[in-house]
């Protein structure tokens, strides 16, 4: 498929005064997301940080701690997701309901928009497009019952996260940053955004954090600290300390992830410790997250599934 339908269908509520759309907070969950019980963004602020690949490994160690677990691809510019788990561009099914079936990666399920382009190709969107298609994502997918939905964030604090925290809005933020306090800073940004659109910053997870060579010694190749001290600052828990391990690196490339192919490396422990923290912050009756609904329409029912945009 080489060409985009530039008129996605569109799902957000009626526009405000402001030209905005008016999206209702808190409340009952309706339609694909009721019953999913948390859903968390994974964001960074930055690229480079190892966001897509410790996301996927962390949704993998929730799954070895018995959780069900999904994970949206909203980096709709720069999506790895779909290689991470070996899906290439694998095409999802359609179910009799018309919503779109995830794929299964290793008992997780898993949504892109590789999904829907040639494999590794170019999407090339503005604004309002990344907004119909992440809509349809989360209301015309049949996530099923979940304990988690992890998403992926894009680098930067515009038009994805806005999204999100518009449809999600009682979502929580989960921060990924490396020791070096330039990454810091702008993780302390994306933060600082979280908190302009009422999103719970949950925790911080620091990668790279260090090198140890086979005979032990130790390198702080992006420095140290810069996480501990992001979550001081936002009086958050540190929820983990990745160290830089070939194995971590080469599973994302192979599609198999670390936490899977080799529990008792160092980054895999530091992210299964991140996913049990991730739980022991869940209170044990899990709350059903919000999603905001559009009104009914007055005409037919228009179908879902299938029109997507990228279809």
């Amino acid at each position: 498929m080489n060409h985009m339908d530039p008129q996605p269908p569109g799902r957000a509520g009626p526009e405000d005064s402001r030209g905005e759309r008016s999206q209702p907070r808190g409340g009952e969950a309706q339609g694909s997301l009721a019953r999913v019980a948390n859903v968390i963004c994974v964001g960074s602020g930055k690229g480079g940080v190892g966001k897509s690949t410790l996301t996927a490994n962390l949704a993998a160690a929730l799954a070895v701690e018995g959780k069900r677990v999904g994970v949206l691809d909203a980096d709709v510019w720069g999506y790895s997701i779909p290689r991470m788990y070996g899906l290439g561009a694998t095409r999802p099914m359609v179910s009799s309901e018309r919503k779109i079936v995830p794929l299964d990666a290793h008992g997780i399920k898993v949504m892109s928009i590789g999904f829907f382009v040639e494999e590794d190709a170019a999407v090339v969107w503005r604004g309002p497009m990344l907004h119909k298609a992440l809509t349809q994502f989360l209301q015309d997918v049949e996530w099923g019952q979940l304990d988690y939905l992890l998403i992926d964030l894009p680098p930067g604090t515009g038009d994805v996260s806005m999204t999100l925290a518009q449809l999600l809005p009682q979502a929580q933020f989960l921060i990924i940053t490396t020791p070096q306090p330039t990454a810091q800073r702008v993780a302390r940004r994306a933060a600082e955004m979280a908190g302009k659109v009422d999103l719970e910053v949950v925790g911080v997870i620091e990668n790279m954090a260090g090198f140890v060579t086979p005979g032990g010694e130790r390198f702080q190749i992006f420095g140290e600290g810069g996480g501990q001290e992001l979550a001081d600052e936002l009086d958050v828990p540190m929820l983990g300390k990745v160290p830089l391990t070939m194995p971590l690196r080469l599973q994302a490339d192979a599609g198999l992830p670390l936490v899977f192919e080799d529990p008792d490396d160092p980054a895999a422990q530091a992210i299964r410790q991140a996913a049990r923290g991730l739980i022991a912050m869940a209170p044990i009756v899990l709350p059903t997250v919000a999603v905001s609904a559009a009104p009914l329409p007055t005409g037919p029912s228009p179908s879902t599934g299938l029109s997507l945009p990228m279809a």
